[in-house]
């Protein structure tokens, strides 16, 4: 799957339905047929949303842990917790089981960001506090996580 691209801010009706934004359709096109997986963020009060190709490739990383290892076995139980099979109904809308919209705070607006090769799904309000908060930080993030990475044959990034 290519990297998906963009963050769109939607309404979520009282049933937990959202409308998924044309341009973020068009770019799951391929896979949209197949369903995706809806799961609890590990690091953030949000939801990941998985296409189903890139929840196998998740899924075969995690098939190799050894399950006679207390640890890995209680990571799998805390990483699939609350994980849902979801699709996209003929009117172009995802359903948000309660369960998840209780966990991620989903009131009434909401914030579809692109992850690399997931969505993530969050109250605007957190959000927004989200990214307001690492702000600060960010220019020290960067610097830690990206800044001794050359790619290029000439050394520059």
């Amino acid at each position: 799957m290519n990297t998906i691209v963009g963050t769109y801010e939607c309404k979520v009706d009282a049933k937990g339905r959202l409308m998924m934004p044309a341009p973020l359709r068009k770019q799951l096109a391929v896979g949209i047929d197949d369903g995706f997986v809806l799961k609890r963020s590990v690091f953030q009060s949000c939801l990941e949303l998985y296409p189903m190709a890139e929840w196998e490739k998740m899924m075969q990383k995690i098939n190799k842990l050894n399950r006679f290892v207390k640890k890995n076995n209680d990571f799998i139980r805390r990483f699939t917790a609350g994980v849902k099979i979801i699709e996209v109904d003929a009117a172009g809308r995802l359903l948000i089981p309660k369960d998840l919209v209780v966990f991620a705070g989903i009131d009434k607006e909401i914030v579809l960001s692109s992850a690399v090769n997931i969505v993530e799904i969050w109250d605007k309000e957190k959000y927004e506090q989200s990214i307001d908060d690492s702000v600060v930080d960010f220019a020290d993030l960067a610097e830690e996580v990206m800044g001794n990475i050359n790619d290029d044959e000439n050394g520059i990034s």
